[in-house]
């Protein structure tokens, strides 16, 4: 059997680079988890207050997110990383 490999989530403006544990429901929950202070509201998708500029890698949403995504953004409440990926808070 294969290891599913955790993701590393590397932020621009941070030194220690996080790992989204496999249980971590979301991006956000993995960076509160390490107190960041990111930026949030609804936790569903709806209002992009926690939108965040991906600077490489990917992540997959939990749920299609209804606020608007630019290209290059992703809303931290309602994804999780597939690959390792680099992030900057706005």
């Amino acid at each position: 059997m294969v290891e599913k490999s955790i993701p590393v989530v590397t932020l621009t403006n941070h030194n220690e680079p996080l790992q989204h544990a496999a249980h971590s429901p979301s991006l956000l929950v993995t960076l509160e988890s390490a107190k960041i202070d990111a930026p949030y509201q609804c936790r569903e998708g709806f209002c992009g207050a926690c939108r965040v500029k991906l600077i490489k890698g990917q992540v997959i949403y939990n749920e299609e997110p209804l606020a608007f995504v630019r290209e290059g953004e992703v809303l931290t409440c309602c994804s999780q990383p597939i690959t390792d990926i680099e992030i900057e808070l706005f």
